[in-house]
């Protein structure tokens, strides 16, 4: 890219990002917010088993009756895996 086409570029960007302070910090010192939010324990809890939505079963059974029309596809499907 020559000049020419950087200025339109850098004229987006200059309207679109805020000018960055020389001494920006946080309002406020984040890290016992942080502490108290591990404490509390806000962490959703592991599901045991698996939650499968309704696109990964169609492309279970995709893959089923692709392999059940053509099994000589299975070395490639095993490669590509």
């Amino acid at each position: 890219m020559n000049e020419y086409d950087q200025d339109p570029m850098k004229k987006l960007l200059k309207h679109a990002l805020p000018p960055i302070q020389a001494d920006a910090e946080p309002s406020r010192d984040l890290w016992p917010a942080m502490l108290r939010r591990l404490d509390e324990g806000t962490a959703e809890p592991v599901q045991a088993g698996f939650n499968w939505a309704w696109f990964d079963g169609a492309l279970a059974a995709g893959l089923a009756l692709l392999i059940a029309s053509f099994p000589a596809s299975i070395p490639l499907l095993l490669y590509y895996l």
